[in-house]
């Protein structure tokens, strides 16, 4: 079971970030190295967000949101946690 984290960002997004940038990716380093984060960045055009795909429940990406400096500050306007399930891959 994988949990999905999408981030609603500010229009400003690139350069509010700056200041908070280090402790975020602090943040993502460190689950990525729990084994909870598998996968994060920005969407092809950062304006429109970021998507990070976590191993486990969702308890886990919302933690992570819930703690993320990105939220805290309000550069991160919305987020929301679903569930997914592999079907075709190698973790199936």
């Amino acid at each position: 079971m994988y949990s999905l984290l999408f981030y609603d960002v500010v229009d400003d997004y690139l350069e509010r970030r700056k200041p908070f940038r280090e402790a975020h990716l602090a943040l993502a380093r460190a689950a990525h190295d729990r084994g909870e984060l598998v996968l994060a960045g920005a969407y092809a055009d950062p304006a429109d967000g970021a998507l990070f795909v976590f191993r486990g429940d969702a308890e886990t990406a919302a933690r992570f949101a819930r703690n993320d400096p990105y939220v805290l500050e309000g550069i991160v306007t919305s987020w929301r946690v679903r569930l997914w399930n592999v079907v075709v891959g190698s973790e199936t």
